[in-house]
C-alpha cells in the first residue's frame, strides 16, 4: 500500500495534497484522474480516496467510503515519549528520528542539558524525516517533535502531569539503576530521558529523581546518545509486542 499524508483531509469531501505529496503521486507514481490511493491525516485515520485532479503541484483527491481507524497491526498498545539531548552531529539525530519513528515512537522532545554540545536543532527537517518514516512504515500517527528546551524547565513543567512511567537513563554506574527492559510494562505509556554525549550532570539527575523519574541502565555498554535512545525505543516496542 502506498500511503499519502494530508492533515486537513475529512470524510466525504475533497482535499488537496501539498506540493511534495502531489509531486510524488503524479510525477513519480504517475497517478491519474480516477486512480485510487490511501491518505492518512496523521491522527490514526486511514482514508480510501481517488484522484480527481492529477496536478503535480496540488493534487486533489476525494474521500471514498468511511474512514478507518488505525489497522490493528499498526496500533500502538502504549505511547513512548523520548526526551533526548541533540547530538553534536545533526545527522545522528536525523538517523534517530527516522528509525525511532519506524519502530513506533510517539513524541520526541529535544533537551538542552548542562553538558550538551548542541543546545539547538531546527525541528522542521526532523519533522519532514518523521513524516517520511511514518509513511514508509505504514503508521497512521505522525509523532510530535518538540523544540529544544532546558531540561530543568521541562522537568518542572512535566513532573506529575502524566500517568506514564518515567525513567532517566544515566551512566553513573556507582548509583543504583535498574535495567530498563525489566521495568517497562506492556500497555503503559513511558517517558525516557536520554542525556548528551557527556551524560546528565549530577544536579540534573538529582532533580529528575525528585520529579519522580526512576534511574535505569541500558545494558553494560556505554552507548552513544542516539544509540541509547534507539535502545529505549526498541525495548519499549518489544515489551508491547509481547502483549499482543
Amino acid at each position: 500500500m502506498q500511503l499519502f499524508y494530508c492533515k486537513e483531509i475529512t470524510l466525504g469531501g475533497y482535499a488537496t495534497l501539498d506540493a511534495e505529496e502531489s509531486r510524488h503521486a503524479v510525477r513519480v507514481l504517475r497517478l491519474r484522474e480516477g486512480d485510487p490511493l490511501h491518505v492518512t491525516d496523521g491522527q490514526g485515520h486511514l482514508y480510501e480516496c481517488r484522484v480527481v485532479e492529477a496536478n503535480d503541484k496540488a493534487c486533489t483527491v476525494e474521500t471514498q467510503g468511511a474512514a478507518s481507524q488505525m489497522p490493528e497491526e499498526t496500533q500502538h498498545a502504549a505511547c513512548l515519549h523520548l526526551a533526548v539531548a541533540p547530538t553534536k552531529n545533526p545527522s545522528r539525530m536525523e538517523w534517530l528520528v527516522e528509525k525511532a519513528v519506524e519502530v513506533g515512537v510517539d513524541e520526541i522532545t529535544l533537551l538542552d542539558c548542562d553538558h550538551s554540545e548542541r543546545s539547538f536543532l531546527k525541528t522542521d527537517r526532523l519533522e519532514r524525516i518523521a513524516l517520511s518514516a511514518m509513511k514508509q512504515s505504514l503508521h497512521l500517527t505522525l509523532p510530535r517533535i518538540h523544540p529544544a528546551v532546558k531540561l530543568r524547565e521541562w522537568l518542572r513543567a512535566f513532573a506529575g502531569g502524566t500517568p506514564a512511567l518515567q525513567f532517566i537513563a544515566h551512566c553513573e554506574a556507582d548509583q543504583p539503576r535498574t535495567p530498563l527492559a525489566t521495568v517497562l510494562e506492556a500497555g503503559r505509556d513511558a517517558v525516557v530521558l536520554i542525556g548528551p554525549e557527556g551524560d546528565f550532570s549530577q544536579e540534573e539527575i538529582d532533580l529528575a529523581l525528585e520529579c519522580g523519574f526512576r534511574p535505569v541502565s541500558l545494558g553494560p555498554s556505554r552507548l552513544r546518545t542516539e544509540t541509547a535512545a534507539m535502545y529505549a525505543a526498541v525495548a519499549f516496542s518489544i515489551t508491547n509486542d509481547c502483549k499482543k
